[in-house]
């Protein structure tokens, strides 16, 4: 294997140069180059310096993820860094792309770091349920500060170069080659005599906050205000404190024992399958390597309610022009200043500047009339989810829309394959399941009808990813992926309010695992919605439906499951609806009991994974990490869990399948039975990630 670092002479000045695509990861081979190279400089009395570059598109991107799951093994970060941070040498990181986690503490050894201007610095472990393990904790406060190394390390979320020239973090920001700008800035350093020092040795940014320890705290408290369920933001805090009272070398090694810890935790190796999760979910079998995708340049939403809205938005963001299609004038009015409003109160709290939240607003043009989507290479319909009117809307498109242009429904349960049939051209036809709200949630379940053509999927894909949206392909059938699963939970905690338990106490055990409760849900979303639906189907839920006809439709209506002061979303637990709901299971013969957490906590979650088995088995998604995606990025299932089906696994699928056993029995109820493909891997030893 040819080595991935190497030794280039320019003239006395050494370049290291890291070679290992496609994003330059902190491979152990890559650990071993730097430091085997490092070494032949300092030994070498022909080089009076070293710059640390990279080939390809970007700097050292971060760590071998893969490499976390094996034993760690190699050389370490730090033995790098004390190797670059001798006294006799100057060396200087040129970054270009990103420096990421490792690669930042790779450049944080060195004594000089340039950059390019767009160039992202981070250290984004905390996503992985993990601190810096290579020195970020306790080098980052020293070149920025301790608050400001709180907030970054803390969020996780990367800087610009040009931010980190102002922290101090960079010396300088170049243009156009990093090896060529490595080597001028080394000439510099050299002709200049200018001293080198070490980050372990300046503790200069350390002064005012060992002198004032509230500033620590206020950042602290603001980093992690929202407390997350998760171990690493904590543990960070806690790492980056002993930057003031804990001498360097000994930080770093308590540093590498906490990250060692957390990374062997259950939080980490969650996290990490997401992480892999994310990159898989674009792996369709149907997209072959030949397949490329349609080129989308301009898009029409039709329909400018709150999904339409969020929609245009969400492709205005991403710098794609939008025109926003309604049947009237006063809907088209009132879809744009809602738009409107929503980028001003973002510019409000901070979020954007005035001149970004102009721009995005530009790319959102309003039409009246159907036909003023026929210049777009993708429509997005997002009207009301009924079904004669959704095929009214795809009928009169397959003679608007221009040859080749890609029609997408919103639909969130309706049969894409019915909604397909209603045009002459189904094969550009395909389901794009934004959430609400749609500008702000991640998730795009893409459904897949049984005529769309591989190239509309994988411009589908590729749309969701321009968008910032997390892209999850999934099969036909009712409520895809989310809502069908999201029903059977639904139906349990309604049981249990007949059989004894009351929302506060079910919301309470979905709020200690991490996820909304279920009432509280019904009261954001609106009970009227289901009602109305109900009664043009005959169908009937008797608390529901009591709560509506008494004019409780939840928060817009300061009265649901719960009551609401006005003004807030907290829910008050209401003795009428107590009342009612005791009412309501007398009137049915359902004599009530008292219920543990611990069952309502199984039964909200185990036929979940039931159902998340059966989409498996119907082939509805390709993984079950798909599921785990929906999941995550669509209904707020606890990240450092995995999402359900990595969760189901970490609990024991045996543990699962026997109490869906139990209960189906207890409540006559087949349905709760464990699916074939549950109770085949339980009970043979598998594992919902051992499937492919």
């Amino acid at each position: 294997m040819t080595n991935p670092v190497a030794i280039q002479n320019y003239d006395g000045i050494a370049v290291l140069l890291v070679d290992n695509p496609p994003v330059n990861a902190l491979a152990k081979s890559v650990r071993q180059g730097l430091r085997d190279g490092m070494r032949e400089i300092l030994d070498d009395p022909a080089y009076v310096a070293a710059v640390i570059a990279c080939a390809g598109r970007t700097f050292v991107s971060g760590a071998d993820i893969h490499e976390f799951d094996l034993p760690m093994e190699g050389v370490g970060i730090d033995e790098i860094n004390t190797l670059f941070e001798n006294r006799s040498k100057p060396v200087i990181a040129a970054i270009h792309g990103v420096a990421l986690g490792g690669g930042l503490e790779i450049a944080m050894g060195c004594h000089f770091r340039i950059a390019t201007k767009d160039a992202k610095l981070g250290q984004p472990e905390v996503k992985l349920g993990l601190i810096p393990g290579g020195g970020g904790t306790q080098r980052l406060p020293r070149a920025i500060g301790p608050a400001r190394a709180v907030e970054l390390i803390v969020s996780g979320e990367p800087i610009l170069a040009v931010e980190g020239l102002k922290l101090g973090l960079i010396d300088e920001i170049f243009e156009g080659d990093p090896i060529a700008a490595g080597v001028a800035f080394a000439r510099r350093v050299l002709s200049e005599s200018r001293a080198f020092r070490s980050l372990r040795d300046d503790d200069s940014k350390l002064a005012s906050t060992r002198a004032d320890r509230n500033l620590l705290t206020e950042a602290v408290n603001n980093a992690v205000k929202r407390d997350s369920g998760m171990d690493a933001p904590r543990a960070c805090v806690e790492a980056i404190g002993w930057s003031l009272n804990v001498p360097f070398d000994e930080a770093i090694r308590r540093e590498r024992e906490l990250f060692l810890a957390l990374k062997d935790g259950e939080q980490s190796k969650a996290l990490r399958h997401v992480f892999f999760a994310e990159r898989n979910s674009s792996k369709v079998a149907s997209i072959t390597s030949h397949v490329r995708p349609r080129a989308v340049n301009t898009v029409a939403v039709i329909g400018a309610g709150t999904m339409g809205g969020g929609i245009a938005q969400s492709f205005a963001n991403a710098g794609i022009p939008v025109r926003l299609v309604e049947v009237t004038e006063e809907a088209l009015d009132k879809g744009l200043a809602t738009i409107r409003k929503g980028y001003d109160s973002t510019v409000a709290r901070g979020g954007l500047s005035a001149e970004e939240a102009a721009r995005r607003a530009g790319l959102i043009s309003g039409a009246v009339g159907l036909e003023r989507v026929e210049d777009a290479d993708l429509i997005v319909e997002a009207v009301f989810e009924t079904m004669q009117i959704k095929e009214d809307v795809f009928s009169r498109l397959s003679s608007i829309a221009k040859p080749g242009a890609i029609l997408a429904t919103n639909t969130s349960y309706l049969d894409v394959n019915v909604i397909a049939a209603a045009t002459y051209r189904a094969q550009d036809v395909v389901g794009l399941h934004f959430f609400s709200p749609a500008n702000i949630m991640r998730l795009c379940e893409i459904v897949r009808g049984k005529e769309t053509a591989p190239d509309v999927l994988a411009t589908a894909i590729a749309v969701a990813r321009r968008i910032a949206k997390v892209p999850v392909v999934v099969g036909v059938c009712h409520g895809f992926v989310g809502n069908r699963m999201l029903s059977v939970s639904i139906a349990q905690a309604r049981k249990l309010l007949l059989e004894g338990a009351l929302p506060q106490q079910i919301d309470a055990v979905a709020n200690k695992f991490g996820m909304m409760g279920p009432f509280a849900m019904g009261d954001l979303a609106g009970l009227d919605i289901g009602w109305r639906s109900r009664k043009d189907s005959g169908e009937r839920l008797p608390i529901e439906d009591a709560l509506c006809e008494a004019g409780r439709f939840g928060q817009k209506s300061g009265a649901g499951f719960y009551r609401y002061n006005q003004g807030s979303r907290t829910p008050i637990p209401d003795p009428e609806v107590e009342a009612l709901i005791v009412e309501t299971s007398r009137g049915l013969n359902i004599g009530r009991r008292d219920i543990e957490d611990a069952e309502i906590h199984e039964r909200l979650t185990y036929p979940m994974i039931n159902e998340g088995a059966r989409i498996l088995e119907e082939g509805i998604v390709e993984r079950a990490s798909d599921i785990d995606l929906v999941w995550l990025y669509g209904y707020g299932w606890p990240r450092q869990t995995g999402g359900p089906m990595f969760w189901a696994d970490q609990t024991g699928l045996a543990i699962v399948a026997n109490r869906l056993a139990y209960m189906a029995a207890i409540d006559r109820d087949t349905t709760l039975r464990p699916a074939p493909r549950l109770a085949r891997l339980a009970f043979g030893g598998g594992t919902f990630g051992s499937l492919k």
